[in-house]
């Protein structure tokens, strides 16, 4: 079977993305967790260029990695001076790596119009970076930066860079499409041609912006390119990379192109929602392959067909990439999304009875009241348990009141007196927070831990309001959303009222029963 090389670039281009920082610890967990996925190049950062970058590359090499070389990323030397006082060149060296990849110009428009330097010149650059970098014995792989555009321009200079680079000593160069305009039968073309202009193994590195970086990757691919570079979840400056989460899939997939470690393609979901934690960004549920939504299904039809036979509406087992089928419930689902959800829970259910055409005649009554249940899974898996399971609620309201204060010119307070039935006993307390909202977490919370104690590791993660009907103004139904998580999973429950308290309450409930559920099945 062929293989292809995974360049990840994640920590280096990736932390271009707008709303992205990473932490010298971030890159790190990140290098590690890459590693045992089984890439085989790292990119860690541009030495010299930051402080961070700098101690990332220290601090790694406490670490033995299995699978992937750590890469020092930079440019070539600055132009009319020798490459042995480039302080670029001698930062590279300085982090300790064996692998560096260095990037230089391969548009003569660039050369004169950003360099402002002679087209020879920018050929010595290329090729004198590089054999200074081999000689003092470091693996050089070059990126050909606007190699595509600079190939429909000029395609002798372009040409020329890449041979200045390869008579350097590179060990692989790697044609980018910088700007990310250029179009899959263009990539395909162009590498058709310029493949047999070199003799080194070449490799691609594709930007998003007219959001084909992923096809423009394969199609290299498929034209002889031996390397792909790109990051997870996509992440990059503008509009991204190359997203590794689906280009791994559809080389290993669809076009039986190893570029794993036998086996370990079922670890790319978890991977993928690692580094969106890491990254402090919100996952990408419609992510082909590893997203929440990549194996969802909502409609009544598509769901029968389904549980008939998954390849009806699927094109691959989910499984495979780690990922999972989900049946979302709302009012598109017909019987067969309510059955799958059940045989999903264990829950013994298995007939079309009246019991059960109530049930899907509620839950879409409770869509159109304002509820959402794909995003609200313990909510709904609450509802089904109470229908038809001998589920016990762990805890009853009896009286509920919420205070709050307001003077001018001094703080806000909040106070909430909850009395509650959990088993044979009553609770009656209370608790002031930041907010009516938060006291009325935190009176629940004190009035339940003694019997619960594992609510403590129970924290609200998310928060969201959403107004359903906007013109009604102050007298609107709110939907509310909490995702809650115990440091191991996370989950999702609702409430809808035309209060904002009555709906936070109906939420903050669930997110507690829901929890206890879980631990309790454990």
């Amino acid at each position: 079977m062929p293989t292809v090389e995974i360049y990840d670039t994640t920590l280096r281009d990736g932390a271009q993305g707008e709303g992205i920082s990473f932490s010298v610890e971030d890159k790190v967990k990140i290098a590690l967790r890459l590693d045992k996925l089984g890439v085989h190049y790292i990119e860690g950062g541009w030495p010299g260029s930051n402080p961070k970058d700098s101690a990332f590359f220290k601090r790694i090499q406490d670490f033995e990695l299995k699978n992937a070389k750590i890469t020092a990323f930079g440019s070539t030397r600055k132009a009319y001076i020798n490459a042995s006082e480039d302080n670029n060149l001698k930062a590279i060296l300085d982090s300790g790596v064996k692998v560096a990849c260095i990037f230089g110009k391969s548009w003569d428009f660039q050369v004169i119009n950003a360099l402002e330097i002679a087209l020879e010149e920018n050929l010595n650059m290329i090729r004198e970076s590089v054999s200074y970098l081999k000689d003092q014995g470091l693996d050089v792989i070059y990126d050909a930066e606007h190699f595509f555009d600079g190939y429909k321009a000029n395609p002798e200079y372009a040409l020329q860079a890449i041979q200045a680079a390869e008579a350097g000593g590179a060990i692989r160069i790697v044609l980018c499409d910088t700007n990310g305009g250029t179009m899959p039968w263009e990539i395909h073309d162009i590498i058709t041609r310029v493949k047999n202009s070199v003799s080194i193994p070449l490799g691609i590195h594709c930007h998003n912006d007219s959001e084909v970086a992923v096809a423009n990757s394969i199609v290299a691919v498929r034209a002889g390119v031996t390397q792909v570079q790109g990051t997870i979840n996509g992440y990059g400056e503008r509009c991204g990379n190359a997203n590794l989460c689906s280009v791994i899939p559809n080389l290993e997939i669809k076009s039986g192109i190893k570029s794993l470690p036998e086996g370990n393609l079922v670890q790319l979901t978890e991977v993928s929602h690692f580094v969106s934690e890491v990254a402090n960004m919100h996952p990408h549920a419609g992510q082909p392959y590893v997203g929440s939504s990549a194996f969802a299904h909502k409609g009544g039809i598509h769901v029968s067909a389904i549980m008939k036979n998954s390849k009806t509406y699927e094109h691959i087992l989910p499984e495979t990439v780690g990922n999972k089928r989900r049946v979302l419930v709302s009012e598109q689902s017909g019987m067969s999304n309510l059955l799958y959800k059940y045989k999903e829970l264990n829950l013994d259910l298995n007939q079309q009875t009246d019991e059960t055409k109530q049930l899907l005649r509620e839950i879409k009554e409770l869509e159109q009241q304002g509820y959402q249940f794909e995003g609200a899974e313990g909510s709904f898996e609450l509802l089904l348990r109470r229908a038809f399971s001998d589920y016990k609620e762990p805890f009853k309201l009896q009286c509920l009141r919420v205070m709050m204060e307001m003077k001018e010119n001094e703080q806000v307070s909040s106070e909430a007196t909850i009395k509650l039935q959990v088993g044979d006993q009553i609770m009656h307390t209370a608790a002031e927070g930041n907010g009516p909202v938060n006291a009325l977490d935190n009176a629940l919370r004190k009035a339940l831990e003694a019997f619960y104690p594992s609510i403590k590791s129970m924290q609200l993660n998310d928060y969201k309001v959403r107004v359903l009907n906007e013109k009604e103004g102050t007298e609107a139904v709110v939907r509310v959303l909490i995702e809650t998580g115990d440091g191991k999973n996370s989950w999702g429950t609702i409430g809808v009222s035309t209060n904002i308290f009555e709906a936070s309450w109906q939420a903050l409930v669930d997110s507690l029963a829901y929890g206890l559920l879980k631990q309790k099945e454990e």
